[in-house]
């Protein structure tokens, strides 16, 4: 039952006040418990009310929301995943945004930013010692209290990342804030929080880490290009590039983050040098899990236009700066493997992902990546054995970004196809696609049309193996 604004009457026990906001993932509510609380009920869209799927993870990521502790979330207090529409409710924390804090007030200070990052990093650190990982932080999620920052939308955003990967191949997050693994479609851990911390400090700064313009420029400079961190005051430049590196394992934990941002207790006597921004070491913490500290890319100009976007460097035609950083790259992380990769948008505010492949593996199988053949998309594929999968990829508006990969997670191709250009790609099992806007480009799988019915903008990532089409 409905009151006479277009409101329910009631979620649950509690009685609706307003209309708090709405998003991907469904619409939240200020409503009041039955003694009086302020609480904020988000309830899951009809579409994701009618997964079964997104139901049992649901149910299970907010029993684990619920351990998350600390003074910077706002903790669940309710839920129902068995409702007809399933809600979540958590305490409700008056105050603006970060993003509507910046835009109100302007960029942040250099105090003002340590305290924001130390603060996004105490709530990361509880946050993951329950085993969850937030996935979309961003200034939108971020509740700017009266006792500081409070980061929200816990409990659902794997639910929704799951639910949307398995039943359509969506992406999942905020292009901008989007670590590498998760715009490629990789495994995502708690590094992908630290990248996106790193892209919530470089906007309270006044800056953008990746620029602006459509999700899939967004997407393909946080996988190939440096960010722009010419926003931030010098001495935080080292830190906050740590926290943005493409590597995973190069990132800083957010104890570590804690260690570098919190005041020094027992200052020296004598002045300390002045701090290179070229160099960075991360503070020790009791327990180190932290790698080496890897050193900074030069910001991109500010001023750069965002399109039309750069291809990624391949093989030989790398610059020496890339090539030393790669370099670097892995002398630092050669002890440690792996990666941790998933893109939703939390629902309170509507303005503001196979096993990972490391950089060496990516050159290697980028450089066996043929190139396409020049007959047509449709007679590449009737030629093809009958016992692989093979997906021939056509752009056919602009330029767009597509990451393939085998069945084994090794990159076939990363990059940009300029308008008409087709890429093959053939394996015994299955390709997997990253697309950086689906309705940008014509698949042909196994010699047959896929029809395409995405809307503009939308990134998708998709699976074909043999026997589809």
């Amino acid at each position: 039952m409905e009151n006479s604004a277009d409101l329910p009457w009631r979620i649950g026990v509690y009685t609706v006040e307003r209309k708090l906001g709405a998003g991907g993932m469904g619409t939240v509510y200020l409503a009041r418990s039955p003694g009086g609380r302020a609480v904020a009920v988000k309830v899951a869209r009809p579409e994701l009310a009618a997964d079964p799927h997104f139901r049992e993870r649901f149910r299970a990521e907010v029993e684990a929301a619920r351990r998350v502790g600390g003074f910077h979330t706002a903790p669940v207090v309710d839920a129902d995943p068995d409702a007809e529409a399933p809600w979540m409710a958590t305490a409700y924390i008056p105050g603006p945004t970060l993003a509507e804090l910046i835009e109100r007030q302007g960029p942040m200070d250099k105090d003002q930013l340590r305290a924001l990052g130390a603060a996004l990093a105490e709530a990361l650190q509880a946050v993951h010692a329950c085993g969850l990982v937030h996935r979309d932080l961003k200034p939108g999620n971020i509740i700017m209290a009266d006792d500081g920052p409070r980061v929200l939308d816990f409990g659902i955003a794997r639910a929704v990342e799951s639910t949307r990967l398995t039943a359509t191949g969506a992406a999942f997050g905020t292009p901008g804030y989007l670590a590498p693994e998760q715009a490629q479609g990789d495994e995502v851990g708690g590094a992908a929080d630290v990248f996106a911390l790193g892209a919530v400090l470089v906007a309270a700064a006044g800056g953008r880490a990746f620029g602006t313009g459509t999700p899939m420029g967004l997407m393909y400079r946080s996988v190939h290009e440096p960010a722009d961190l010419s926003a931030l005051p010098g001495e935080l430049r080292a830190l906050v590039a740590a926290c943005l590196s493409k590597d995973p394992t190069g990132r800083p934990t957010p104890e570590a983050l804690l260690g570098s941002l919190m005041p020094n207790p027992n200052p020296s006597p004598s002045p300390d040098p002045v701090p290179d921004p070229n160099t960075f070491a991360l503070a020790t913490p009791a327990r180190p899990r932290v790698a080496p500290p890897v050193p900074v890319v030069p910001p991109a100009d500010p001023g750069r236009v965002d399109e039309p976007l750069r291809p990624a460097p391949a093989g030989p035609s790398r610059s020496p700066r890339v090539i030393t950083l790669l370099i670097v790259t892995a002398a630092a992380t050669s002890a440690l493997v792996g990666g941790l990769f998933a893109l939703t948008r939390q629902g309170d505010d509507n303005r503001g992902g196979g096993p990972s492949v490391t950089a060496s593996e990516s050159r290697r199988a980028n450089s066996r990546a043929s190139a396409p053949p020049s007959t047509p998309a449709a007679s590449r594929v009737s030629t093809a054995p009958k016992d692989r999968v093979t997906v021939v990829v056509t752009a056919k508006s602009g330029r767009s970004w597509i990451s393939a990969k085998d069945h084994n997670g090794l990159v076939l191709f990363d990059g940009l196809l300029d308008d008409g250009e087709s890429k093959n790609f053939t394996d015994k099992n299955q390709i997997s696609l990253v697309l950086g806007d689906a309705s940008a480009v014509q698949l042909v799988v196994n010699g047959k049309e896929v029809p395409n019915d995405f809307q503009p903008g939308q990134v998708r990532r998709l699976t074909y193996g043999r026997g589809d089409y």
